[in-house]
C-alpha cells in the first residue's frame, strides 16, 4: 500500500511514519517543506520518499497524492499562536485541499487527526463518557476548536464508497518525543511557578491519548471496512486526574506542583484583557497566549470519552498504559537536559 503521511516533522505524523516503516511498510511518502527538520525520524527517514510541497499549494498537493492508495493527515496548526484567518487556511482550506487531491490521485482511504476540542462549547461544561453522538457546538472555544470542526465535517462530508474518509480524535497527545504538546507546556510553567492550580479542590478528569495509542489507531483506520465517514474517539484506557497527574509528574521532576489560586472573577477578567491583546494579528502571529479561554476549559471541566466505537469499528484497544508510558516520557526527558531545556523553544 502507498501511503503519504504529513506533518511527519511533527510529533504524532513522525511517530506513523517510524510505525509504518517497522510494521514493514516499504512504500512510504512524507510531505515535507525543504526546511523540514526530519531529526525525530531517525533511521526511519532512509525508507521514505521526501516529496516538497506545502498545504496550500494545491498544485504540489496533487504531485504528492498521485498513485497513493491512503492518506493519513496529521499537519495542523495547533497551538494558539496565529489570527483566524490564518487557522482557516491552515487548518480548513488545506485539508480541503489536500482530500480533493487525494480523490483526484485515486487514493482510497483519508485518515484524519481530528481533535476533541471540536465538540468543545465556548461556555459549556463537563463532557462526562460522552460519545460520537455529541453534536458539534454552538459557540467554539477558540480558533482551533472551530477550524478542526470544520475540517472534520469536511473529511466525513468526503466519504464514498470509492473514498473512505474517518477522522480520529485524541485528546491532548503525550508521550516520549513531545517538545511542544500540553503537557510539556504546562510542565515548563510549572518550573517556571507560573502555573496557577485552577483545580479549586476539584477533581478534573480527562481521556488522554499515548502517542503509541493515536499511532496505533491510525494504522487500524488505514485497512477498516467499517469507518466510512465517521469519528471515532481515541484515548488511553485510564481515565486521568488532570491536577493530580501533574503533581505526580511534576514532583518526580523535583519540581513544586502548583499551589496558588487565583480568584476567579480576577481569572476571567485577565484571560478576557489577554483575549483582547491576541485579536491585534501582530501579537497573535507572533506568540501563543499566556493563558485563555481554552486553556482554562482544559485544565478545569472533565472531558473523558467512550471509545466502543473505535474498539468495535477498529478494533482498537490501548497498547501503552499510563504507568509504562510515564515511565518513558521521563526517560526521554531527562536525555533532553529537562523540560527547561526542552521547553527554551516554546513561545
Amino acid at each position: 500500500m502507498k501511503i503519504l503521511v504529513t506533518g511527519a516533522s511533527g510529533f504524532l505524523g513522525g511517530a506513523i511514519v517510524r510505525a509504518l516503516i517497522a510494521a514493514g511498510n516499504d512504500d512510504v511518502s512524507i510531505l515535507v517543506r525543504r526546511t523540514s527538520v526530519l531529526d525525530d525520524l531517525g533511521p526511519a527517514a532512509e525508507h521514505v520518499t521526501l516529496v516538497y510541497g506545502d498545504l496550500a499549494d494545491a498544485a504540489s498537493l496533487r504531485r504528492a497524492t498521485s498513485g497513493m492508495d491512503a492518506v493519513i493527515h496529521s499537519a495542523a496548526r495547533v497551538d494558539e499562536r496565529g489570527t483566524r484567518d490564518r487557522f482557516w487556511t491552515e487548518n480548513v482550506r488545506a485539508t480541503e485541499l489536500l482530500l480533493d487531491a487525494a480523490r483526484r490521485g485515486g487514493a482510497s482511504r483519508f485518515v484524519f487527526i481530528s481533535s476533541p476540542s471540536a465538540l468543545m462549547e465556548r461556555d459549556g461544561g463537563d463532557q462526562v463518557e460522552v460519545n460520537e453522538s455529541l453534536p458539534y457546538p454552538s459557540r467554539y472555544l477558540n480558533h482551533y476548536s472551530e477550524t478542526k470542526a470544520a475540517a472534520e465535517r469536511a473529511v466525513l462530508a468526503a466519504d464514498t464508497p470509492e473514498f473512505t474518509t474517518v477522522a480520529l480524535r485524541p485528546r491532548a497527545i503525550w508521550g516520549a518525543g513531545d517538545r511542544s504538546g500540553p503537557i510539556v507546556r504546562l510542565l515548563d510553567r510549572t518550573a517556571a511557578g507560573s502555573l496557577p492550580d485552577l483545580s479549586y479542590g476539584r477533581t478534573v478528569e480527562a481521556s488522554l491519548c499515548h502517542v503509541d495509542n493515536i499511532v496505533h489507531a491510525s494504522l487500524l483506520a488505514v485497512r477498516s471496512d467499517a469507518v466510512g465517514g465517521k469519528a471515532y474517539f481515541i484515548a488511553d484506557a485510564e481515565k486521568t486526574d488532570v491536577w493530580g497527574f501533574l503533581g505526580e509528574v511534576a514532583t518526580r521532576l523535583g519540581l513544586r506542583p502548583p499551589t496558588r489560586r487565583p480568584n476567579p472573577r480576577v481569572l476571567a477578567a485577565v484571560v478576557a484583557t489577554i483575549e483582547t491583546i491576541w485579536r491585534i494579528p501582530a501579537v497573535a502571529n507572533r506568540w501563543s497566549p499566556p493563558l485563555s479561554r481554552y486553556a482554562v476549559a482544559l485544565m478545569t471541566r472533565t472531558a473523558t470519552y467512550d471509545t466502543g466505537a473505535a474498539r468495535r469499528d477498529l478494533g482498537y484497544a490501548p497498547v501503552v498504559d499510563r504507568d509504562t508510558g510515564l515511565t518513558e516520557f521521563l526517560a526521554w526527558l531527562d536525555e533532553q537536559g529537562g523540560i527547561e531545556v526542552l521547553a527554551e523553544d516554546l513561545r
